[in-house]
Formats: structure tokens, sequence, C-alpha cells
């Protein structure tokens, strides 16, 4: 049997338009003006529209969102993003991690409780690594996104994610099951600058390594990046979707999506990957890239 889900990332999805001063404190104000100066143009509503129609038409899969729904993390904002939520699917169909726009603050991370529990908890209620069983998918989100200091936008998956992360990994290795670990950031070394990276993203990628996965999703640099993480049960795909509300700017490709196809096999796993989105300038959505891959024990 073969099960297919959805990944987005970066979406950017809601406005500051009629945001008032006292709203914008501390980092959020140089938030604001990225958003003013460029971030409007470069992120559109209706791409990502486009790309939730085109993916719904193709059935009701689940859904991995590896973070960046808002700009500067106003209360606003994830109320928005929230009711966004409630249309795309219902909490059980759609796996969340918060990205650093989500976290630009810490009064940010108490909005994330507040307005996606729901989205952002695991089969077993609030607490990363959280952990999603769908048929023989085990979804296990972590948490990078944390408040940083004006300028930056890094990322750190703390050291009590990283203490129940192996026995989660190996829990689902028994089960038999094809664990898709999604965080904001890219656990890899060297993808992005140091203004952006995961600050311990060699403690991260040793963790996963360690224990075992069969594909790792993550967002951040708007971009459709694949690498690879050689684990103690083979080598599994790293992957990064672009932002699913991109004009396609500059140098930064335009809104897209990957579906991916897993299928159990005698001695491993089937992986078909669809990149759905826009061409370079084309206004409708099609299939940028098809691939697939055996995935061996």
């Amino acid at each position: 049997m073969t099960r297919d889900f959805i990944h987005l990332s970066d979406l950017h999805l809601t406005s500051l338009a009629g945001v008032s001063a006292r709203e914008l404190f501390s980092k959020r104000f140089l938030g604001y003006l990225s958003w003013r100066r460029r971030r409007r143009l470069e992120h559109r509503r209706e791409r990502l529209d486009a790309l939730v129609a085109d993916f719904a038409d193709a059935g009701a899969p689940d859904i991995v969102i590896t973070g960046d729904l808002t700009h500067i993390g106003l209360e606003r904002e994830f109320q928005a993003a929230a009711e966004w939520l409630a249309t795309l699917a219902p909490p059980e169909r759609i796996a969340l991690v918060p990205g650093n726009h989500d976290a630009t603050v810490p009064a940010s991370l108490d909005y994330q409780a507040r307005y996606w529990g729901d989205y952002l908890a695991g089969d077993d209620g609030p607490g990363y690594p959280t952990l999603r069983v769908r048929g023989d998918l085990a979804f296990i989100g972590l948490d990078s996104a944390v408040a940083t200091a004006p300028g930056l936008a890094s990322g750190r998956v703390d050291g009590a994610q990283l203490a129940r992360l192996p026995a989660l990994l190996a829990a689902c290795r028994a089960r038999g099951l094809f664990r898709v670990v999604y965080l904001h950031h890219c656990p890899l070394a060297g993808v992005d600058s140091r203004r952006k990276h995961l600050v311990n993203h060699a403690a991260v990628a040793g963790t996963i390594a360690a224990g075992g996965a069969e594909l790792i999703l993550h967002g951040h640099g708007h971009r459709d990046q694949r690498h690879e993480l050689e684990t103690v049960d083979g080598v599994a795909p790293v992957i990064a979707a672009p932002s699913a509300s991109a004009a396609g700017r500059g140098d930064k490709p335009a809104a897209a999506y990957h579906r991916f196809a897993v299928a159990r096999e005698e001695n491993g796993w089937k992986l078909a990957i669809t990149t759905r989105g826009f061409a370079a300038g084309d206004e409708a959505v099609t299939t940028l890239a098809e691939e697939s891959r055996t995935l061996r024990r």
C-alpha cells in the first residue's frame, strides 16, 4: 500500500497591513521594515492558494508544514494563520512545526501553543519531539525555532528534545515504520550561513544518524534543496521545500511543494517525490521535477 503526503514550508501567509506602531517593538520593527520593503512583494497569497487547490484536486493526503506561517510573530498573525489552517484540513491531518519568523520574540512562543496547539501536538499531546503515526508513516517533529537577537535567523533544537529523540526513533524502527523527521532549519553543516544556520546542527544530525531515519524534511532557505545523511539504517534524503507563496523574484524560485509517495518493499521502501509549482514566468501550477528512490535497510 502506498501512502502519500504533502510538504509545504515558509508560507508567510499573513499580512502586516494596518499594524500599529505599538505592536512593533524589539526585533519586530526590523521584520516589519523587511516586509514593507520586499517581503510583501515576494510572498503572494494567490500562489499559496493555487498550490493548495492543486494538491486538493489530487486527493486529501497528510500535510507536513515546516514553519514560517507568519512574518513577525504578532498575535493577529497567529490568529489569521489558525483560521487558514482550519480551512486546509483538520488538525489530525496537518503536522506542523514553527519557524524562526513564528518565534520572533518570546511572546510568540505563547501564541504558538494558544492558536496552533492542535497542529503542533503529537498523537499523545504537546511536547517535542512530537510523534504522529499514520499508516506506515511516523512523523517526528522537532522544534528549532527560538527567539534570537536582531539580525539573526538561526535555530536550535534544545537538549531535552535531543535526549528523547533516540528512544523515539528506535521505537518507530521496531514497529517497522517509515520515519519522517521534520524541522524548520536544515540539520546539516554548510547549507545555511552562520546568521541563519542551526547552531547545534552537529548534535542534531548526529542524533538522527545514530538513531536512523528514512527521510528528513526542512524549510528555511526558500529553495528546493536536496542532500543526504548517512544513518545507521542507510542513507536518508534531506529535502527542503521552497516557499509556498513565493513570487519568484530575484534568485529565489517561485512557489512549489513536494508530494511524497511511500511504499513498503521487501527489504526497504520505495520513495517517489513529485515537485509541483510555478516555473519561471508561468502563472499555472505544473510538475517541476519527479524522482524515485529505493531506500534499503
